[in-house]
């Protein structure tokens, strides 16, 4: 758009350029009377608003001035005089009255002054026209041209300007999304990173206490699916590791066994003594 905007900008130069070479010095002497016509028109449209504002005023002091009186009305009732409620609002209604009778006096110098203007334009664009009426028809192509490439102009600005607040809209949303992709991206390692010191911390009679069928498919799942051996030995360990065997029966085993020797060695001392005393009778 903004090539394009540029392209018909010189197009435009260049034929009003030419036109002007056409036509002579009759342009430069009938430019005033265009320039006392734009700002004419100008003073009419700034009177038109001053005319609208002057209309906002007068209908906001007849607003405050029903105000007020309601305000009275309620102040007078006899129930009503005392409260302070009334009263606030007496005072605010007499307020708001005097700050749009200001508002509408202004308004009104507002719209005399440009109304003034707008009228000495227009009596200069008429004493122009008079006294320069032979080059202003003369240079009329030209003006009517330049006022053609200016509404196209105009066009393709507005153009410019309303893909321009795109774009910013654009890059605003395309931030936004970036701000949001980074905060979901924190957030999820923030939740691996506790996963896996919640599994570094855990104690081990949290691991023990799920059972071996769990374990080991946990175990199982987190092993390779290729190496079925290792999973199978990881879980036998597993179980065996899981399985609390009471290790006391193993002292009396080893006291039994020394007892068992003690008893016996005593046996054969006491049956070679006997075997000895049979021989020597």
């Amino acid at each position: 758009a903004r090539s394009a905007y540029r392209r018909i900008l010189s197009e435009s130069a260049r034929k009003l350029n030419s036109q002007g070479s056409q036509l002579g010095n009759c342009i430069e002497r009938a430019r005033p009377y265009y320039e006392a016509r734009r700002r004419a028109k100008e003073a009419q449209q700034e009177t038109q608003r001053a005319a609208l504002r002057y209309e906002r005023a007068v209908g906001m002091h007849n607003a405050a001035r029903e105000m007020v009186f309601v305000a009275e009305q309620g102040v007078a009732a006899g129930k009503n005089r005392l409260d302070p409620t009334w009263q606030e609002m007496l005072n605010h209604a007499t307020r708001k009255v005097n700050e749009a009778e200001e508002e509408r006096v202004r308004s009104e110098r507002e719209h005399q002054r440009v109304t003034r203007l707008c009228q000495e334009a227009e009596a200069e664009v008429q004493a122009l026209q008079k006294s320069l009426k032979r080059v202003i028809l003369r240079s009329k192509p030209y003006f009517e041209l330049k006022a053609q490439f200016n509404q196209i102009l105009e066009e393709h600005k507005s153009k410019v300007t309303s893909l321009e607040s795109r774009v910013s809209q654009a890059k605003t949303r395309y931030s936004v999304a970036l701000r949001n992709l980074e905060q979901i991206s924190e957030q999820i390692h923030a939740r691996r990173l506790q996963r896996l010191l919640q599994r570094r911390e855990s104690p081990v009679g949290a691991e023990c206490s799920s059972s071996p069928e769990s374990r080991g498919a946990d175990l199982g799942a987190e092993c390779p699916a290729g190496d079925s051996l290792s999973v199978l030995s990881l879980q036998t360990v597993a179980s065996d590791l899981q399985k609390f065997d009471s290790v006391e029966h193993l002292v009396g085993i080893s006291d039994a066994a020394s007892l068992g020797s003690d008893e016996l060695g005593e046996r054969e001392r006491r049956r070679s003594l006997r075997h000895h005393r049979s021989v020597s009778l």
